[in-house]
C-alpha cells in the first residue's frame, strides 16, 4: 500500500508536471504554427458564445480559488481572522458558483461538438478527449463540492504544497475520500495531456492588449462631398 501511494501521489504528479513543462516548451519550439485553439466560431457562434463564456469565467475563477485555498496555509488565514470553518464556508459557496459555470459551460461545448454537424466535421479525436477530460475533471470537482463535505485544508492542501516545494508526503492522502483522490489524479493526467492538445492556448492570453498603443483612424474628406476616406495614422505619429 505504501508503494502504491508513493507511485500515485509522488511519482505520478511529478511525471505529469514534467511532461507539462517539457511538453509545452518542446511543442512551442518545434510546432508553434499549431499553437492555437483552432477556433470553429465561423461554423457556429451562438452555443459557442454561451459555452465558452461560462467555461472560461468558471475555470479561471476556479484556478484562482484553488491557488488561494490550497497553496496558502490555513495559519495565514487565521492571522486575518478567517478560521477553517469560515474558509470552508467561503470555498463551498464560491466553488459552487464557479464550478457550475465551468461544468455547464464545458458540457455545452461538448454537446456543440457532437450535435452540430458542421462543427463535428472538423472535430478531431484529440478535441473530444480534451473537452471530455475537462467535463470529467470539473464534474468530479463539483461533485466533491456538493456531496463531499470533506475538510481538505489539513490533508489535500498540505500535500499539494509539498509537491510544489519538493517535500511530498503521500501519507496525507491516505484518509482522503476516493472522489477527491480521483479528482486530483484526473486533473494531473489532464495537465500531462495538455501540451498535446488545444489547451496550449492558455499561454497565449492577449495580456498585451491592455497595454498596446491605440490605433487611431480619422476621417478625411475627399474632393467629392459624397465620399469619405479613412486615413490610417501610425500610433505615436501626429498627422501632418
Amino acid at each position: 500500500m505504501d508503494l502504491a501511494y508513493e507511485l500515485i501521489f509522488t511519482v505520478f504528479p511529478y511525471l505529469c508536471l514534467s511532461i507539462f513543462v517539457v511538453g509545452h516548451a518542446y511543442r512551442y519550439i518545434t510546432d508553434r504554427y499549431t499553437w492555437n485553439v483552432r477556433s470553429s466560431e465561423f461554423l457556429e457562434k451562438k452555443s459557442l458564445f454561451y459555452g465558452s463564456t461560462l467555461f472560461h469565467w468558471g475555470i479561471v475563477l476556479t484556478f484562482f480559488g484553488h491557488a488561494g485555498g490550497m497553496l496558502v496555509p490555513q495559519r495565514f488565514y487565521d492571522v486575518v481572522g478567517m478560521n477553517s470553518q469560515v474558509h470552508l464556508f467561503v470555498a463551498y459557496w464560491s466553488g459552487l458558483a464557479v464550478g457550475n459555470a465551468a461544468f455547464f459551460g464545458s458540457l455545452l461545448l461538448l454537446w456543440r461538438r457532437i450535435a452540430h454537424k458542421r462543427v463535428q466535421s472538423v472535430t478531431t479525436v484529440n478535441d473530444t478527449i480534451t473537452i471530455g477530460g475537462l467535463v470529467v475533471v470539473i464534474g468530479m470537482g463539483l461533485y466533491n463540492v456538493v456531496f463531499g463535505h470533506y475538510n481538505v485544508l489539513y490533508t489535500v492542501a498540505p500535500w499539494i504544497r509539498g509537491i510544489v516545494t519538493f517535500t511530498p508526503n503521500p501519507g496525507l492522502m491516505r484518509e482522503v475520500p476516493l472522489s477527491f483522490k480521483l479528482h486530483v489524479i484526473s486533473a494531473l493526467a489532464l495537465l500531462g495531456f495538455s501540451p498535446f492538445s488545444r489547451l496550449v492556448h492558455i499561454w497565449s492570453m492577449p495580456l498585451f492588449y491592455f497595454t498596446r498603443r491605440q490605433i487611431i483612424f480619422r476621417r478625411q474628406s475627399a474632393n467629392f462631398p459624397h465620399r469619405v476616406k479613412m486615413k490610417y495614422i501610425e500610433p505615436g505619429r501626429e498627422e501632418g
